[in-house]
């Protein structure tokens, strides 16, 4: 069996927590591949490697000394050599790094280092090798990843006989230079090293022990999630669950690869499996009616109003193209026979909300149109959803009985999700009393 560990931030913040991190390797000899993030925080007055590395990039770009900033990564960096005894000469990597910081070194480069320092220790702590991301991680003209250019690479330098530690978050562009992703983007690096060499599992460490049910700023210790489908994931990450990039989901669900989502700090507990069906699993225990709840505040409802608008033809597709010309993305469009609603964030529309006013009124003749401010999705996702009958129904009664309205509902047609809109003032109330419902 071969498992790809990636390890996040909070898992190799220190010393302490690489020792975990060894245990943990040491204890699988199938865990022959792993991927590291840059340094997260110890503690929470600490800081995380890539913030710092960012901040360290804005002083250089306006011309102020980032050596005192730059000092803090040395620091830290310096601290968990010493304190493993490993053989590095970190001090060699960080002048390197020192001798660049003038104003114009890339930004992808220097954010960069982070994931490069810690994998470098974390190889040498291992006994592992180390195979630098610009390697094999390739990038083509349009800043997309390039999976079988990245396999090709990657073939010509494998040994099948050593182990290995990847930097996450970065590779390289066809001339070499190096590009980050978006932030998050070790998850990716694992998710196209388990494609690449045909992983059985793809681990992915972090600090806690799988993913929740709801976000446990909202609601009190809430259930964590055995089994979850990429499709699940996607919904919830989608609304704003962030376990795991919801981008990491594509490299291994092509290959049908399950995902492992682990706890460094509680290495017994089995933590939460993704799989690209949970067909077997739900067979032998029936899967819960919701799988997880999650949302996001802050979105604007426009509505159109016309009497039989839905018989007029590509009515919606001309207003869909006016939020185009704004570059504004589509949240989703609850229709009726009357009315339309196109739902956005508050954030890519206000800017331009007369704009968009005027150009609907002129351009659909419409009866009226209004705009709903202030609105949360919450997304309600399950793969019980299906089998389960009047969910829909009693997720309006549970609402309704704690005197929400509830301004909005859309639900796909995969029947895996159901997305109702609430006032943002009562969105976290909303998502209290769903769980108490189905998951007490």
């Amino acid at each position: 069996m071969l498992k790809v560990a990636k390890f996040g931030g909070s898992s190799v913040a220190n010393s302490e927590q690489l020792i975990k991190v060894k245990q943990i390797i040491e204890s699988d000899a199938d865990r022959r591949f792993v991927v590291s993030s840059a340094a997260g925080k110890s503690n929470k007055n600490d800081y995380k490697v890539t913030d710092l590395l960012y901040l360290t990039y804005a002083h250089i770009k306006y011309g102020v000394n980032a050596f005192d900033i730059f000092g803090l990564i040395e620091e830290k960096y310096k601290k968990i050599v010493d304190e493993l005894s490993i053989n590095y000469d970190i001090e060699k990597d960080l002048n390197e790094i020192k001798t660049m910081l003038k104003k114009d070194i890339s930004e992808d480069y220097l954010v960069s280092r982070g994931e490069y320092l810690s994998s470098k220790i974390l190889a040498e702590y291992l006994g592992y090798t180390f195979m630098d991301a610009t390697e094999f991680i390739s990038f083509d003209y349009n800043k997309k990843i390039d999976l079988v250019e990245t396999k090709k690479k990657f073939d010509s330098l494998f040994d099948k006989n050593k182990c290995y530690v990847f930097p996450g978050f970065y590779g390289a562009m066809p001339n070499g230079d190096i590009k980050v992703m978006s932030r998050g983007g070790s998850d990716i690096t694992g998710s196209i090293v388990a494609n690449i060499i045909d992983a059985d599992m793809y681990e992915n460490w972090t600090d806690v022990s799988g993913i929740l049910v709801c976000d446990p700023r909202i609601v009190d210790n809430p259930k964590s999630i055995k089994y979850i489908t990429y499709e699940e994931l996607r919904e919830m990450s989608y609304m704003g669950a962030n376990v795991l990039h919801d981008e990491a989901i594509f490299p291994v669900k092509d290959k049908n690869i399950p995902i492992n989502i682990r706890n460094t700090n509680d290495y017994l507990s089995e933590g939460t499996y993704i799989f690209k069906s949970c067909e077997k699993v739900d067979k032998k225990e029936k899967p819960p009616i919701i799988t997880g709840i999650t949302g996001r505040k802050d979105f604007w409802v426009f509505t159109v109003r016309k009497a039989g608008i839905s018989n007029v033809p590509g009515v919606i597709f001309k207003a869909l193209e006016i939020f185009t010309r704004f570059n504004v993305s589509i949240e989703s469009v609850p229709a009726s026979v009357d009315t339309f609603s196109i739902v956005v964030e508050k954030n890519a529309v206000e800017k331009y909300q007369y704009e968009i006013m005027n150009a609907l009124k002129d351009e659909l003749e419409t009866d009226d149109i209004m705009i709903t401010r202030d609105i949360a999705l919450i997304a309600v996702v399950g793969r019980g959803l299906v089998s389960n009958i009047g969910i829909a129904g009693k997720i309006f009664n549970i609402v309704g009985e704690n005197n929400i309205s509830v301004r909005l509902i859309n639900q796909d047609t995969d029947e895996i999700n159901i997305t109702i809109g609430v006032e943002n003032r009562y969105y976290e109330q909303t998502i209290n009393c769903i769980y108490d419902k189905f998951m007490k």
